[in-house]
């Protein structure tokens, strides 16, 4: 992905993710990870490269939230921010014709540390998770429900949380391959789409803590593609530089 086209999403940035089997493109020239690494470093303190390798050590792609139609932006917002801070790396949300509501509440930053892809409609979306090896699990209550805690969790999963009104589309239902909720112990019988995603999210996470001993399951090709990407995003006129250190066509890292 050039670094110059990287502003897809509902939004703002993707993140300036390589495609497989390239490095990152600036004006035309292929950078490899590590590159793009040593170059900004002298330009990111201490304390920014050591919370970035924190952070890029406990990301995970392994549960994927995905927001469909919800109508206020302040929601998606916070979903969002939910899903950042703990440790998911990728966000779907699918655009329909629902009139939004705009919200003071923004993604305060969120967006910048994700991989945010932004979907048309149902479709397309459901296809890439399936093609990409993730089921599909859909939140709402239901006979067929299972409660969040009995959710194995051990395979890539994507959890699907449908907007405020009428939930989760017909389309994606049947789709999915099961329907979570989380158990009401109050008289109320529904709850903010930004706060049961938290639940939910938290939940997974949990989960996949216990499986694995921690959350963190990026690969080490991965995890050097996001610690140059976020080095990116941590520096102002990354592409600048990035492409004053490589003048004479394709740099690689060795």
């Amino acid at each position: 992905m050039d670094l110059s086209d990287s502003t897809s999403g509902l939004f703002g940035h993707r993140l300036p993710l390589p495609q497989e089997g390239r490095g990152f493109l600036v004006r035309g020239r292929s950078l490899d990870p590590a590159v793009v690494v040593r170059v900004l470093r002298p330009y990111v303190s201490e304390a920014r490269a050591n919370r970035i390798e924190s952070v890029v050590s406990a990301r995970s792609r392994s549960v994927v939230p995905v927001v469909e139609g919800a109508a206020n932006l302040g929601n998606i917002g916070a979903v969002m921010r939910t899903a950042e801070a703990l440790g998911f790396l990728d966000f779907h949300v699918i655009m329909t014709e629902t009139q939004y509501k705009r919200s003071s509440r923004t993604t305060q930053g969120a967006d910048k540390w994700l991989d945010v892809f932004a979907w048309p409609d149902v479709g397309p979306c459901i296809r890439y998770l399936k093609d990409s090896g993730y089921r599909l699990i859909t939140t709402g209550v239901g006979d067929d429900s299972r409660p969040i805690d009995e959710v194995d969790f051990a395979r890539p999963t994507a959890i699907v949380f449908g907007n405020e009104v009428g939930g989760v589309s017909a389309a994606m239902c049947e789709a999915a391959d099961e329907r979570c909720s989380i158990p009401m112990q109050g008289m109320v019988e529904s709850l903010n789409i930004s706060v049961a995603a938290a639940i939910c999210l938290e939940k997974a996470r949990q989960a996949r803590a216990r499986l694995h001993g921690g959350y963190g399951d990026l690969p080490e090709p991965d995890r050097e593609v996001l610690r140059a990407a976020y080095y990116v995003r941590s520096v102002r006129r990354a592409e600048s530089l990035l492409h004053h250190h490589a003048p004479g066509g394709a740099m690689t890292s060795g």
